[in-house]
């Protein structure tokens, strides 16, 4: 095994966490790749892992060997493409997931464009508000509103999703208007719980720069967008939701902006990907494409 693919094994162990994943996505026996990972150790001279029974972690040394390696193989692998990318087509399978009404509403329309440009290249698309583990769930590409907290992923920031306030014409003419947040304490709002947390998010807004939070109540908890969306269409509370999600309920007058001077503060759309597989031909071309639908469909209406 070349030294190039050593580090390539050393860097998919230490993104799993474990030699039995990394091997499964390597698909190379278990053996080899605790082998491979003795061979660098031996060659750099220090111990890479921390090894127990139920996790297998980086060490300090590991960490910047890491952290070193990555640009290492991404420059290897534009070499190794570099004559042969213009000669062949693109094909292969992509991985991809998405938020629920992202996926259902604007891609999954639109995704036979991409498809008939490329008729060779296979999607599989997840449609989930669950946050996805790319590295242990093989996925190459994830689009995600929020900040990022996993430093093994790369994020390409796309924009900023704005938020607001809203309720139901019916709610509002049976529970009147709130114009600042003290009101919401007599007012209920449709909680929406974290899928992968489960903590149930507070009402937030920013004022002079300043993010202010307070705790509200309603009798309806749910932990999906769709869900959230159904029930405030149906007079059950306050929602704070995505502008984009609701910005043709609002233009119908199915739903009205409340207390706009009170929203929160705006979150970043990502791209995520796994470090090195961010690199990979088709994948980039994928996620230019889906970019720019989100830009054109989300972003350039809110």
């Amino acid at each position: 095994m070349d030294r190039i693919e050593l580090l390539n094994v050393f860097c998919h162990v230490v993104e799993c966490g474990s030699f039995t994943r990394a091997a499964d996505r390597l698909t190379m026996p278990r053996s080899s790749v605790s082998l491979a990972i003795q061979e660098l150790e031996r060659i750099v001279g220090t111990r890479l892992l921390h090894r127990t029974t139920r996790k297998v972690s980086p060490t300090q040394d590991g960490l910047e060997c890491y952290e070193r390696c990555q640009p290492l193989i991404e420059e290897f692998d534009d070499l190794s493409n570099m004559f042969t990318a213009a000669q062949r087509g693109l094909s292969g399978r992509i991985r991809v997931d998405l938020p629920g009404r992202i996926g259902r509403l604007i891609v999954a329309p639109a995704i036979g464009e991409f498809l008939a440009q490329h008729p060779e290249i296979d999607i599989i698309m997840g449609v989930t508000d669950r946050s996805t583990d790319l590295i242990e769930e093989g996925v190459d590409c994830v689009l995600r509103v929020g900040t990022p907290e996993n430093s093994f992923l790369v994020a390409r920031q796309i924009g900023e999703v704005k938020l607001t306030n809203v309720a139901s014409p019916d709610y509002l003419a049976r529970h009147g208007t709130p114009c600042i947040p003290a009101d919401l304490s007599d007012h209920s709002m449709v909680l929406f719980a974290s899928p992968n947390t489960g903590r149930v998010e507070h009402f937030e807004w920013v004022a002079s720069g300043q993010l202010y939070t307070q705790p509200v109540r309603g009798r309806l908890t749910v932990n999906n967008a769709e869900a959230m969306i159904a029930a405030c269409h149906a007079g059950l509370g306050i929602i704070q939701i995505p502008a984009y999600d609701i910005q043709d309920s609002i233009a119908r007058g199915e739903l009205v902006e409340i207390m706009p001077e009170f929203r929160a503060d705006s979150m970043p759309m990502n791209l995520l990907f796994p470090r090195r597989r961010e690199r990979t031909r088709r994948v980039l071309i994928f996620a230019d494409w889906l970019e720019s639908l989100v830009r054109r469909e989300i972003l350039r209406t809110q």
